[in-house]
């Protein structure tokens, strides 16, 4: 169990809806006012890019994964509590009663919050298992690495076929064999 009174850890705030930008920018605000970079790390807000197509023109948009959340990475403290939910349109903290519950590492890694770099853990014709993202489930052996990138393309069986996928190091892991 990680102890949240010395640990940075993640916490969902919920927001009122179209907030969440606001909500960012009060909480850096804030943050800066009154000199909380040692407690309040990250404040962020998942997002993701769609192509959107209008009147026959195609354009890549911004979009939020989870509108009316907005996540925020602190050591916490009650003193915190109070200054977050009662910062402008902040309608609380997602957990039993207002009170936060941290992520879980599987949590934090599904929803991208932080980027990790993954350095020769993998090697090519390495079986690994995909863990997250829409191929979470399937096994496949490595054809390809791209450090640069931080992609592997595995060979994995889909359907009765096997199908080369290009996916991210932190969506894999190595299979014990």
């Amino acid at each position: 169990m990680v102890d949240v009174t010395t640990t940075p850890c993640w916490y969902i705030l919920h927001t009122y809806a179209g907030y969440e930008s606001m909500v960012k920018d009060n909480l850096e605000r804030l943050i800066e006012n009154n000199n909380l970079q040692s407690m309040i790390f990250e404040v962020k807000i998942p997002m993701e890019q769609t192509i959107e197509e209008k009147n026959g023109k195609r354009k890549v948009v911004e979009r939020k994964l989870l509108p009316c959340y907005v996540f925020i990475k602190m050591i916490y403290s009650n003193q915190l509590w109070y200054l977050i939910t009662n910062t402008r349109g902040v309608t609380g903290f997602v957990g039993p009663q207002g009170r936060p519950i941290p992520l879980k590492e599987n949590e934090i890694r599904k929803m991208r919050l932080e980027e990790r770099v993954v350095e020769g853990e993998f090697g090519i014709g390495d079986r690994v298992s995909v863990d997250a993202g829409p191929l979470e489930g399937f096994e496949g052996t490595i054809t390809e690495l791209n450090d640069a990138a931080q992609k592997a393309k595995i060979n994995i069986e889909m359907f009765g076929r096997t199908t080369d996928v290009e996916v991210e190091y932190i969506q894999i892991k190595k299979v014990a064999e």
